[in-house]
């Protein structure tokens, strides 16, 4: 077999950063079974550790996600090696362009449309409520006439976001008409949709969904403030919910939505609010690991890489995944960059003394200059991975962080 992997990530030797230390693709795709390509941008290369001999071709272009240069560089390996029978991209905003590329170059796959069922936003909520689950009323933005017309009937506040976004860049919740009206013109409607503000607890749901659309594995997590807040500076982080009735209701909802969009053989990240009436609500879906320190804190917590499984299943090898067992707890905080970048760190101060659920802990040191740009897996004024036994400390523990935390920068 010809497995393409398309990188965006790095990896880190220096034994502070662990960023993307579980995507292991020289241990977890056989580089001696099969011929094993790669396409990467100059941070991805960073990140293929394979033993350049087993390599069958590699190719760097400026950006993974340019849908040409990304289906050139396939193009020239296919020339160079042979027909490629799986391409294979990790990341959220490659999926889709992969999918693209498949369809162009005929190779075997998820296809557009496949892909579409948890990059689209409208379209998962499409197949959703024709299958009866509760989702968010929403509708697009062909014109902004028609996004006014929606939010006047829907009421305020409403939420504005990119179709095929993610971590939140570029949503916007919009509190009146006069802001909407204002918002609009600055956006690529095209790209867009409208939804109705939900009110209620965030909580998400990371598992692998089987060749059956069927869940074999799957978590549980409440958020602690939410993925919008954190694009505004607040600090988000979430804590694995142990045994309840809630939790099996959210199990359940979580097979249901798998199953009506026919997701399979790919881990997923599922958002699910739950009302102050307790209806559980769909927020969204990828068709990736989640993000964060979400995939670090599972394969503490249960044993399960949920990449190694992803990559284990595209090389034909079995997955080996399994329920988890126990019912321990855990969470993850992350506090982001100030706002006024780049600053150079003055202050950054340790949490383990007062806090010992924490597993790993993360700061930049004193001098660091903290730059713009980056996600949730960034050098941010701190990220945290706790352990414990029990949830309520752990969510004890990040809001305790949250409230004493002492970092400063100076803006340069």
């Amino acid at each position: 077999m010809h497995i393409v992997i398309v990188n965006r990530w790095p990896r880190f030797s220096d034994g502070v950063r662990w960023d993307n230390e579980l995507t292991r693709y020289e241990e977890f795709i056989d580089h001696d079974a099969h011929q094993v390509s790669y396409v990467v941008d100059p941070l991805g290369a960073e990140g293929v550790l394979a033993d350049p001999a087993k390599i069958a071709a590699q190719v760097q272009v400026d950006d993974v996600n340019d849908f040409e240069a990304l289906r050139d560089a396939v193009a020239e390996i296919t020339e160079r090696v042979g027909p490629v029978d799986q391409l294979v991209a990790l990341s959220e905003f490659t999926l889709e362009i992969a999918a693209r590329v498949r369809r162009d170059l005929g190779i075997p796959g998820p296809t557009p449309d496949e892909v579409a069922v948890y990059r689209d936003k409208v379209r998962m909520k499409e197949i959703l409520a024709l299958k009866g689950v509760r989702v968010p009323r929403f509708g697009g933005c062909e014109t902004p006439e028609a996004a006014v017309e929606f939010a006047r009937a829907t009421g305020y506040p409403v939420i504005l976001k990119p179709v095929d976004g993610a971590a939140s860049i570029g949503v916007h919740r919009v509190e009146d008409e006069q802001a909407l009206r204002e918002l609009l013109p600055t956006l690529d409607l095209s790209r867009y949709e409208i939804e109705e503000f939900v009110t209620g607890r965030i909580f998400h749901i990371d598992g692998y969904a089987d060749d059956h659309a069927e869940i074999p594995f799957q978590v549980v997590s409440r958020y602690v403030n939410d993925c919008l807040a954190f694009g505004l500076g607040a600090p988000l982080g979430s804590v694995v919910v142990q045994h309840s009735e809630l939790r099996e209701r959210i199990e359940a909802f979580s097979r249901e939505c798998v199953a009506a969009l026919g997701i399979r053989t790919t881990p997923f990240h599922l958002e699910v609010f739950v009302t102050p009436a307790d209806e559980l609500v769909f927020l969204e879906i990828g068709g990736r690991v989640g993000g964060s320190e979400v995939p670090h804190l599972l394969n503490k917590l249960f044993g399960v890489n949920l990449f190694e499984v992803w990559l284990r299943a595209v090389g034909g090898e079995p997955t080996g995944i399994t329920a988890k067992s126990g019912d321990p707890s855990g969470g993850w905080l992350c506090v982001p960059k100030p706002a006024d970048l780049p600053a150079r760190v003055t202050k950054a101060v340790s949490q383990r003394a007062s806090v010992p659920t924490i597993w790993r802990e993360l700061l930049p040191p004193v001098g660091e200059v903290l730059q713009p740009g980056g996600s949730y897996d960034a050098l941010h004024s701190g990220r945290f991975i706790l352990l414990g036994d029990d949830e309520s400390r752990v969510e004890a523990d990040i809001h305790r962080i949250i409230d004493t935390f002492e970092f400063e920068a100076t803006r340069i």
